[in-house]
């Protein structure tokens, strides 16, 4: 009788072992798919700038005043583009971030003179933003998501740090916020130094 008692608890305790491993394998995966589920900011922020463009999502001259093509098209170093920025420089300039007055907006090249809105940039200057004492020393944020800082020297020969935060309207793999989306692609830029 002892002996199937300690078979019995024996087995009791490998059985336990092995269900807390399987559960403590699996936890994570239901706990990150729980998180994307029930995570509101990046379905609102994304709304927020469609609303904010829906006039002007597949042509650049129906944009507001002030925005301008920069830079070209943008390719990624090594995978997907950014598109072609449609810059507002007073915008960048004011040291404010504005949900609904991006800084940039950023159209992919469809071809025969045919452009689709694809994301937005936010971007301010970061000494400026630093400098104002209402945000309290802290990189900017919008609806939760935070900017990164770009240094000096910077691809795009912008003399001073900058905070930037992109927002893709267009599906991205990589996530909503990220630089680069490698479901755009300037393969069909037009060449924007030709007089039309």
């Amino acid at each position: 009788m002892r002996i199937s008692n300690i078979v019995q608890t024996s087995m009791n305790r490998m059985l336990s072992v092995a269900l807390l491993g399987i559960l403590a394998t699996a936890a994570p995966a239901f706990a990150d798919d729980y998180s994307h589920a029930n995570h509101n900011s990046p379905a609102k922020l994304v709304q927020i700038v469609r609303d904010a463009t829906r006039g002007f999502a597949n042509d650049p001259n129906n944009a507001p005043t002030g925005y301008g093509p920069v830079f070209g098209c943008i390719s990624g170093p090594d995978h997907g583009a950014m598109g072609i920025h449609y810059v507002n420089m007073g915008l960048v300039g004011d040291g404010k971030i504005i949900e609904s007055m991006p800084e940039a907006l950023v159209y992919e090249p469809l071809g025969h003179n045919r452009f689709q809105l694809v994301a937005v940039e936010y971007i301010v200057d970061a000494p400026t933003w630093l400098a104002d004492a209402h945000n309290g020393g802290l990189p900017p944020q919008l609806e939760g998501q935070g900017f990164q800082l770009i240094g000096v020297p910077n691809r795009f020969g912008i003399p001073s740090p900058f905070f930037e935060l992109h927002v893709w309207l267009k599906d991205n793999p990589q996530g909503s916020f990220v630089d680069w989306n490698n479901n755009v692609s300037c393969d069909r830029a037009p060449d924007l130094t030709k007089p039309e």
